[in-house]
Parts: structure tokens; sequence; C-alpha cells
């Protein structure tokens, strides 16, 4: 028996790891024909004009649709059942402290278009659902976003927050819902949730480098979630999202060259190196990551003046973007090599071209660290390129009844620069949207809409194309202004005014601060017929790169103006105050009076009386009559004056007239001033 049992044991394990070998091989083919979770970090380094340097950190991670439930090895939950309950077929939230400054740092390529964002919390979404359910699910999201990254974008939830854009904002369409919260404030609280969504947080790859307090002392900061659904959820099929997080800094290097003298300093770029911004190093990528890139950006104002003081040091200057040339010119130098080099295509706008050094950080370990740095040799000055108009947005009118906003375009570079040849031509248009949201209580008079151009008045049909304006309801929808202007491609500038009134709130509706005013959120002014992007040549790897795939999209040209704070007419909010402690000290003095007069006994105070007058004759005659009192054997009683009964009775007298004087004037004050 023990033979034949033995045999068919081992027949038994043959099987049995057969069939665990075909499984093993079937699930391999099964996982490789579907796709994977991925995730990409990456870093943008740029050194601006004015001493200062952008820091761009891109994350992204994708979750492929899938037919079996969602389960997620890299991709966060939370963004999957937010996209999957609410059904958000695209949506973008942003929280920014400080203001992108368009004149110093740009506005022309693809980070001021994509990540400059306005002061405070912006939100918008795309809702995948019939118009009647938008409303009610924008409420929902705004509370499940609130809760997730620990801010106040519950108040988006009323619908004197938010609007629903027609044409002029640019991922525009039915579904769209829109809002800002100017005041909220950006700290630590709302950048942690952020960096739980990155499969290795901030304990390992480039966002190691994410140090708050680096963070938050610089000039401009502004953190974006930005989520797409990739397609539909229909069939069974859970629809794939892209998610793409950014942290767009931009910090005020220190600079490193000690032996240079101050006059000296006050022309040179300072020298920085990723330790000396950030006071961190990156000791190797993520292990989660498919990739893990830094990238230098020198733009094209940079490139050209480098060329220019090539030619005048050299006299070629053909081999300038050369990558060896490049890295060893007389004007900067690199701490680190760098791994390619990549060089913008020229285009028709342009003649020079942005370099771009690529670093690869997965060569780095934490025995050898990677740490860029950046020394400049001589002064360079450029400029960056700017948007074709420079939007800046003012009040204009005093007091507390009524005044007007004023919108101001002024041309930043020659017409020729983007029109070419044809900007003499009187055809030549260039055209500008512009978005704006009013709250309820300021009263827009659209009608007094004037246009100014060169700062002369015109017809508003000659400047204006389409218009559409959403009059505000009191405590119900803001006010919505969309415009479409057609300016002639020579404008120097351009202005629209449009006059308002102040209305009045209920005193519950006001702020905790009403006496600072209150906020008018950003306009957008785009540029429908400009588009920012960036090719480089050498391209056969930037299908792996998110961000530099993202440079290649033309996206509009747009720009944000500045937050307008409006002084309302506030009531005197101490005065209740002042109401209130009047009448408790009123009540104090009569119930007190009231209940001493009642609860008072006359024994105690008659012999409270015969103590005070006892003592009042002194030790002498009250040490005589003892002595006397002893000599005839006799108990001695101390002299005293007796009150008598007319005494009490004026004590009680005068009580009943304080209670009665007190009641007086407290019926008085209820009846007059309450």
């Amino acid at each position: 028996m023990a033979l034949l049992r033995r045999p068919l044991l081992v027949l038994i394990l043959i099987v049995t790891y057969q069939f665990l070998q075909l499984w093993i091989a079937v699930g391999s083919v099964i996982e490789e024909g579907q796709k994977q979770e991925e995730f990409y970090e990456e870093l943008l380094l740029k050194p601006l004009p004015d001493r200062k340097v952008l820091t761009h950190f891109h994350f992204q991670s994708s979750a492929p649709p899938t037919s079996n439930g969602r389960h997620h090895h890299l991709f966060p939950k939370a963004i999957s059942q937010l996209v999957q309950k609410f059904r958000v077929k695209e949506m973008e939230l942003s929280f920014t402290q400080g203001r992108w400054n368009y004149e110093s740092w740009g506005g022309f390529d693809s980070i001021p278009s994509s990540n400059a964002k306005p002061p405070g919390v912006e939100l918008w979404a795309v809702f995948d659902v019939p118009q009647h359910l938008i409303d009610a699910l924008w409420k929902n999201l705004t509370h499940t976003l609130s809760g997730l990254f620990c801010a106040s974008i519950n108040f988006l939830e009323s619908s004197t927050a938010y609007s629903a854009p027609e044409w002029s904002f640019p991922p525009a369409s039915g579904n769209l819902r829109y809002g800002t919260l100017p005041r909220e404030a950006v700290c630590t609280e709302n950048l942690t949730p952020w960096l739980k969504l990155l499969p290795c947080r901030d304990k390992a790859g480039i966002s190691m480098l994410l140090d708050r307090p680096s963070i938050y002392r610089g000039f401009y900061h502004s953190q974006r979630l930005h989520l797409i659904s990739t397609g539909s959820g229909s069939e069974g099929m859970d629809p794939g999202i892209i998610l793409e997080q950014t942290l767009t800094v931009v910090l005020q290097p220190n600079s490193q060259r000690a032996s240079l003298d101050r006059a000296s300093e006050k022309h040179i770029q300072p020298s920085w190196s990723l330790s000396s911004i950030f006071g961190k190093q990156v000791s190797g990528k993520c292990v989660l990551a498919e990739t893990s890139n830094v990238y230098l950006l020198l733009d094209r104002g940079l490139v050209a003046e480098l060329k220019q003081l090539h030619e005048e040091n050299e006299k070629s200057a053909e081999k300038v973007l050369t990558s060896e040339n490049f890295r060893t010119n007389p004007c900067f130098e690199l701490s680190a090599k760098p791994d390619r080099i990549f060089i913008e295509e020229s285009s028709l706008l342009s003649k020079n071209s942005s370099v771009l050094y690529k670093f690869k950080v997965e060569k780095y370990s934490e025995f050898e660290p990677f740490d860029l740095g950046l020394t400049w040799k001589i002064p360079v000055v450029w400029l960056c390129r700017q948007a074709p108009l420079h939007a800046s947005r003012f009040l204009m009118g005093s007091g507390n009844e009524r005044g007007a906003i004023a919108i101001s375009l002024k041309s930043t570079q020659s017409s020729e620069s983007f029109m070419g040849a044809n900007s003499d031509d009187e055809r030549c248009e260039l055209r500008v949207d512009v978005f704006q949201v009013v709250p309820w209580y300021v009263k827009v008079y659209f009608h007094s809409l004037q246009v100014f151009v060169d700062q002369q008045p015109k017809a508003v049909s000659d400047i204006i194309e389409k218009i559409h304006v959403s009059p505000s309801k009191d405590k119900v929808s803001p006010g919505v202004m969309e415009l479409v202007l057609k300016l002639p491609c020579s404008v120097s500038s351009a202005a629209l005014t449009i006059e308002f009134d102040k209305g009045f709130l209920h005193i519950d509706e006001y702020p905790p601060d009403a006496n600072q005013g209150f906020d008018i959120p950003s306009a957008i002014v785009s540029f429908p017929n400009f588009h920012a992007s960036m090719v480089f040549l050498e391209n056969d790897s930037l299908n792996k790169s998110p961000l530099l795939s993202k440079f290649q999209e033309k996206s509009h040209v747009m720009s944000y103006t500045e937050v307008l704070l409006v002084p309302l007419t506030t009531p005197d909010f101490s005065m209740p105050y002042n109401v209130i402690t009047i009448t408790c000290t009123v009540f104090a003095l009569y119930f007190g009076s009231l209940l001493n007069a009642l609860r008072r006994r006359v024994a105690e105070e008659e012999r409270f009386l015969k103590d005070k007058a006892a003592k009042k004759t002194g030790r002498l005659p009250l040490l005589l009559s003892k002595l006397s009192a002893k000599l005839r054997g006799r108990h001695s009683e101390p002299p005293h004056s007796p009150p008598g009964p007319a005494s009490s009775s004026f004590i009680n007298s005068k009580l009943v007239l304080k209670v009665i004087l007190v009641a007086g004037v407290a019926a008085c004050w209820q009846h007059y001033f309450l």
C-alpha cells in the first residue's frame, strides 16, 4: 500500500505544480495586456531676470480604465472615488499665495499661462451629467474637497459664490462651474494633504526638496491639482484618470559669492544650488516613479543675451548652442554635467530659442546626492517674453455709495513681433477675451460700459464683438460679464470702465473683518490667437516626459488681474455691545439692591450699630465703667446711645427709596431706549 500511495502522491504534486505554472503564466499575460498605473516626477528650474529663481514641481499619476473594479497601487484612491461619485470630467483646484509678476517673470510661456493663478483658492469643474444635476453635484464636491484639503472650499457651495461661464473661460462648456475665494489663507495644512496624494509623499525622490519654511517664505507659491477623466464609465468600465499635481514657487536665493564687492553684486545674478534654496539634496528617485528628472531652462531672452556676449568675446557664435561650448561658456558654470541638452525650435514669432538641460536623478543615491548648482561669472541682464497686452484693474470714484471698475490693457511689445508685416494692415485685429465675476452686493450697471482705445473714446459696438451678461440677483447669484474685444494690432493702450453701486448687507452677512473691505475676484484676460508652447529638438524621449509634453501643448495665453478691495458701508458693530453692557449694569444694580433690601435683618443691623457706637466712645470710659461695676459688684454694660425706632425706620425708608429709584431708572431705560 505504501508503494501504491507514493506514486499517487507524486502525481498529484506534479499536476498541482503544472497548474500553478499555467495560472501564473496566464496572469502575467493578462497583466501585460492591460495598462498599469504610472507615476512621474519632474522638477524645472529657471533663473528669472530680477535675481530670483523659479522652481516648478510636476507630478503626474495615471490610472487606466478597468472593468474589474478599482484597486489602486499608485493612484490615490480618494481622487478616484471623487471622480466616480460626482461624475467629474475635468477639474482644477489651486491654492495660491502672492501674485505672479507678469512684467518681470513673463507671461507668454507655458508656466504662467497654465500655473499662474489668482490669490486664494480657485476651483472649476466640468461634470458629465445633465444640467439639472450639476448644482447639487457642485455643492457636494466643494464639501468633499474642503475636508480633503483642510480648507474653506465649502463656502463655494452658495449660489452667490460660483458662476457658470458660457464661452470666455478656456474649458468653457454648458456643464462648467467656476468659483474663487480670494481671501483664503494658504498654509501647511493645505500642503500636507496635497503631498499625501503622492506615492512616496515627501520621503523620497524630488518631493524631498519640499521644505515648508523654504516654500512659504517665497515671493509666490501656488499648488495646483488638475485631473482629467480619460474615458466614460459606460458598459461597466470605470473611467481612466490622469492626475497632474504642480507646485510653482518663486524664491530669492542668497548670493554665494562673498568675494565680490557690494557694487558688483547689485548687477550680477546670485549663484544658487538646490541645497541653498531648499536646504536639502536629492538622494535618488522615488522607487515607484517611471522617470525622475530635473530640468534647467534658459529662456529665449537669456539665450539671446548669452549669444551676444559670446559674439563679443569670440569670433564665431555658431557653436554657442552646442552642449560642450554652452556648458563651459564664460557666463555661468553648472555643478553637474547634464545628461542631455534640448534646443527649442525657432518659431515665426521669435528668432531665438530656449535651451533645456536634462539631469537624471536615478543615477544618484544617498551616498552621492544630487545638488544642482548654477554659478554666474559675469552680469547678465535680459527680459522674459510677455503677453501681447499687460492687463491691470483698479477702482475709480470715492465714497460709500458708488464707484467704477476699470480694466487697463497696455501694449508690452511692438506689434511686429506678434503680427509680423500684417500689423500695419487696417484689417489686422487683436482678439482679447475678458471674463469678470462681480459679487451681488456690487450692483453693476452694464449699460454704463465705456471703451477707450489709445485714450480716445470709442463706440462699444466698434470694439466689442461679442458680449454675454448675467446680472446679479440679491443674495442669489453674482454678476457675470464675458466680452470679446477686437482691437487694432497697432494699439498701444485700451481701457474698459463700468459703473456700480454699493449695496447694503444685513448685519449677519458681514464677515468678522468687515472694515477691511470686500474682495472682487480677479478678472481673466486671455488671447485666443496666441498659444504658449515650446517644441524642442531631439524629442524622441519626450513621450516619456509629461512635463515636456505639456510644454508642447498649445495653450491659450492668459493672465489674471489684481483682486480689488471694495469698502462698503458698515454699521457700528460696537453699538450692540454697548447696549448689552449698559442694560446688564442697570439690571445688576436693580436686582442687587432689591435682594439686599429683602434679605437684610434689622436685629443684626442694630447689633452692628451698637458695636460701632461702643467703638466710637473710646477705651477710657469703657475701663472706668468696668471698674465702677466691679467695685459695686454689678455686671458691666458698655455705654451706648440707643438708636431707637426712629433710626431703624430711617434706615428702612432709605432702602425703600433706593429700590424705588433704581426701579424707576430701569423702567425709563426699558421704555425709551430699548
